[in-house]
């Protein structure tokens, strides 16, 4: 014991994150549009290798349901043989990324852009849910998924059998947001498995006419991507595909790592070695055809709270995952699939920032617009472009900012009219200040002081020589430059 003088709090939380993420890594499969198998794949890739590797000692990585909606783009776009082709490239530039000492930079992209390709995420999960709640064939696009909810909701309510899938559904819901309430001994179990649980035990004892998880068995889920599948790389879809995989999961690896540090009082994360942590996971999760994975802030978080020390817990749920994939195969078949629809429609509601939206709206209603343009790009768009549409307003924001300009006027009636210019002075700006200059009059001498600016690019500092030549041979006093 004197060599693992944490043992006993490390296994106790590696059990609490096994119960945590059975369910998790269930749902976030089928939700893919993956047999469930794969799910419990990358949770173990995720919790044996990825665990060991050095960079965050205590959050712990598996499939994520942020990630759900591309997942499925990809394997419907292009087939369940492909996926682990993009989750192998995406690993691999992870590990380069991360030997290049690339991590740091991912905590420069803008909050609000997470924030809002979270709450799209969550916005599609939920309304593709409901339909996997109500064992009805959802559509493809987010958008075609929100605008069919009235229409599948008539459906539902012609159909006996949807009705029953529903209750299980929100049944599921319940219990999960109920769960919190119940005494802290009950809350030992994590809500989302006391709620799969429940629901599989009623489904059972009343026979309800619900469709189950289908089971192939943990061997031939798996599948070593082949030449063909290979080649696909050299197409471009797939190829921004890779890319936006790799952004978003390094961008939610990095950003829960910054949130679980700030959970412990233990070692901080080194964010370079947690990216090529990452690489090195999806690379073997690609290596098995199995589901990209990325950090997952619940699980983490119920490691922390749940008293882990030091990696072995994460370790060791990894390896109870196994033996549950392993021995216990044939449980998963009989968990009720609106059962996981409810625990995902849990889990989008929870990816949507409502409380960060109104703070941001009464402080910084830029952040907040970039945020809610981000959510509903993904929706009405695709993944990928609705990322890049709030990286392109975040940095146009941000352009919009640096180039903040104050341009004051003192004309006293006679004498020299003085114009002072504050800020920085950019190409974005240069436009507003020429007009502001060539609206003063042409027949007074003009002092132009900019000693107040922090920053004069080069294409300013040549447009307001070139006016103050055209102003002094106007025939009056030449333009008095006053620079800091």
């Amino acid at each position: 014991m004197s060599s693992f003088p944490h043992l006993r709090q490390d296994f106790a939380a590696s059990l609490v994150v096994f119960l945590v993420a059975v369910p998790l890594c269930v749902g976030v499969a089928v939700a893919s549009g993956v047999p469930a198998e794969l799910g419990l794949v990358t949770g173990i890739v995720g919790g044996i290798v990825t665990g060991l590797l050095p960079g965050s000692s205590l959050q712990v990585s598996g499939p994520a349901a942020g990630m759900t909606v591309l997942v499925f783009e990809a394997v419907t776009a292009y087939g369940l043989a492909v996926l682990g082709v993009i989750v192998l490239a995406t690993g691999l530039l992870q590990l380069g990324m991360g030997a290049l000492r690339m991590g740091r930079w991912f905590r420069a992209i803008s909050v609000s852009v997470v924030e809002g390709m979270l709450a799209g995420i969550g916005l599609v999960i939920i309304a593709g849910q409901l339909y996997a709640a109500a064992g009805l064939k959802a559509p493809d696009s987010g958008i075609d998924k929100i605008l069919g909810l009235p229409g599948a909701a008539a459906d539902a309510l012609g159909s006996t059998e949807a009705l029953t899938s529903l209750a299980v559904g929100a049944g599921t819901v319940a219990v999960v947001v109920l769960w919190k309430t119940l005494p802290e001994r009950v809350r030992a179990v994590p809500g989302a498995l006391a709620a799969v649980v429940l629901a599989t035990l009623a489904t059972l004892a009343l026979d309800l006419p619900v469709a189950t998880v289908e089971v192939q068995g943990l061997l031939d889920a798996v599948q070593v991507p082949g030449a063909d599948a290979l080649g696909e790389l050299a197409g471009v879809g797939v190829l921004g595909t890779v890319l936006a995989f790799t952004l978003i999961a390094s961008a939610e690896s990095l950003f829960s790592a910054a949130a679980v540090d700030r959970l412990h009082d233990g070692p901080r994360t080194q964010y370079d070695k947690e990216l090529m942590a990452q690489g090195a996971g999806n690379t073997v999760c690609g290596l098995l055809g199995a589901l990209p994975m990325t950090a997952v802030i619940v699980r983490s978080s119920a490691n922390v709270h749940a008293g882990a020390k030091t990696k072995a817990s994460r370790v060791l749920h990894g390896v109870w995952l196994l033996l549950f994939a392993a021995l216990l195969p044939g449980a998963l078949a009989l968990i009720p699939l609106p059962a996981l629809a409810g625990i995902l429609v849990h889990a989008g509601w929870k990816l949507i920032p409502l409380r960060s939206l109104v703070a941001l709206w009464r402080g910084h209603r830029g952040e907040a617009l970039i945020l809610v343009v981000t959510a509903v790009s993904i929706v009405a768009v695709n993944m990928f472009e609705g990322v890049l549409i709030g990286l392109a307003l975040s940095v146009v924001k941000t352009a919009w900012e640096a180039s903040h300009l104050k341009t004051e006027v003192v004309d006293k009636g006679a004498g020299p009219i003085q114009v002072h210019l504050s800020g920085n002075a950019t190409f974005l700006r240069l436009p507003k200040i020429l007009d502001g200059l060539e609206a003063l009059p042409q027949d007074r001498p003009i002092e132009l002081d900019l000693s107040g600016l922090h920053h004069l690019d080069h294409a300013c500092r040549t447009a307001l020589e070139g006016w103050a030549e055209r102003h002094s041979a106007a025939g009056v006093e030449p333009v008095r430059l006053t620079t800091g």
